[in-house]
């Protein structure tokens, strides 16, 4: 049986900021794998470094050591548009808030992150998309219009758009009830049966029960939970 190839690697990640005479290691040789179809969640306590994990995995932050690949191709150490394509390309980005831009509508945010792709070729239904999500009523509200559960439907639907290799979420149901995190997860769930993998820091126990794997960062460092 031949093996699928990993959408998202991480080999030795290391990652350290200094204040003043102060080192802090915020990660500490953090290796993984994600693969199509699979969702992994990372938790751990606050503090553990997992923000900074998924910022160097998307090509936000790049490491002190080791290095990110996302579908067979290098992340790390490229110029900034290089890091940018990429993640048009393959990576959907899911964080807590400022997912949209305040002085577009949620139908305009959705084209843009479109464009940015570099283009499609084939076309996209924004109108589809925000129905996905529950959210076609509100294609054209501002972010400043919508409530916490539409905000985070809406960045999902944002993140998802160009259908992603990988989706990376942070904390992705942190400001929401629980009717909107278990629409949230029916989602994903979704989307990891049509052979997405979605990798999410989280706090929540509905989540990471809801994943194929479990990691624990602690202080810097990645063990199975």
């Amino acid at each position: 049986m031949e093996l699928m190839a990993a959408v998202l690697e991480a080999h030795a990640l290391y990652r350290f900021y200094h204040a003043s005479e102060d080192e802090t290691l915020a990660l500490r040789g953090v290796s993984l794998s994600v693969f199509p179809g699979e969702t992994v969640a990372i938790v751990g306590p606050s503090g553990s470094g997992k923000s900074t994990l998924i910022n160097c995995l998307a090509g936000l932050d790049e490491p002190d050591a080791g290095w990110v690949g996302v579908m067979g191709e290098r992340m790390t150490r490229r110029p900034e548009a290089d890091r940018a394509a990429l993640r048009a390309r393959h990576v959907g980005i899911l964080v807590q808030s400022g997912n949209l831009l305040d002085h577009l509508c949620v139908a305009d945010n959705l084209k843009l992150a479109i464009c940015l792709a570099g283009g499609r070729k084939r076309r996209v239904d924004v109108e589809a998309a925000l129905s996905a999500v529950g959210l076609a009523a509100r294609a054209h509200a501002l972010p400043a219009q919508l409530s916490g559960g539409e905000l985070a439907r809406a960045g999902l639907a944002l993140a998802l758009i160009n259908e992603p290799a990988v989706l990376l979420a942070d904390e992705p149901t942190g400001e929401v009830d629980a009717a909107n995190e278990a629409h949230l997860l029916e989602l994903l769930g979704d989307r990891a049966r049509n052979g997405g993998a979605n990798l999410i820091v989280t706090h929540s126990q509905a989540v990471a029960s809801a994943a194929d794997r479990v990691l624990r960062l602690v202080d810097g460092r990645l063990e199975d939970d």
